[in-house]
């Protein structure tokens, strides 16, 4: 009941900037955690950045100082600002949600993800 679509991938060359935006809808009521995770081709899914209800940000070692993380509570939107882009950021990257059910039942959701590629 929760759907989740990311948009603001893209192909950009190294050193840039591009910045993804998920919007939430459906029945969002208590949410846990917002969060980018992404994956490359042979490779897991790993988080990136993740953001929760009390505005606590974590990032991954690749990432820090490069990405930021934040949300619009008002649009149910998380973006991810990503700059100084490399070659190795190349993945596809997915929204993540998690909410409170009943507690301390959680529910998690995941977007269809969105493709960037850095490349000269």
């Amino acid at each position: 009941q929760v759907q989740l679509v990311e948009s603001g991938g893209g192909l950009v060359q190294p050193g840039g900037s591009l910045r993804l935006s998920c919007a939430a809808s459906g029945s969002i009521f208590a949410i846990n955690t917002m969060g980018w995770y992404r994956q490359a081709p042979g490779k897991q899914r790993d988080v990136v950045a993740t953001i929760t209800s009390g505005s606590s940000t974590n990032y991954a070692d690749s990432v820090k100082g490069r990405f930021t993380i934040s949300r619009d509570d008002a649009k149910n939107t998380v973006y991810l600002q990503m700059n100084s882009l490399k070659p190795e950021d190349t993945a596809v990257y997915s929204c993540y949600l998690s909410q409170y059910t009943t507690f301390p039942r959680r529910a998690e959701y995941w977007g269809q993800g969105t493709q960037v590629t850095v490349s000269s």
